[in-house]
């Protein structure tokens, strides 16, 4: 159960990273470089980087919630370091 969480985390956190890079420096959108001119054009600049910027605090919530009930399932004998370790 333990390895799934941290596995979970894991891909919480590369499409957190996604996220973030898709979005543009300069809050005017998605990024060019990833085909943010289709998105663009598909559902308008402030729908697209208005569900961007939905996704990332989700996944940022997400990640946050995940990281407090994985330490929770470690359990409270010892430091979570320690507890891993000795698996």
């Amino acid at each position: 159960m333990k390895t799934g969480m941290v596995v979970l985390i894991a891909l919480v956190s590369i499409l957190l990273m996604g996220a973030v890079l898709i979005q543009n420096p300069k809050g005017g959108g998605v990024d060019s470089t990833f085909g943010g001119t289709q998105a663009n054009q598909m559902f308008g600049a402030s729908r697209s980087a208005d569900f961007i910027e939905k996704l990332t605090w989700g996944l940022a919530i997400a990640l946050f919630a995940l990281c407090i009930i994985t330490t929770w399932m470690v359990g409270a004998g010892g430091t979570a370091g320690e507890q891993l370790l000795s698996q």
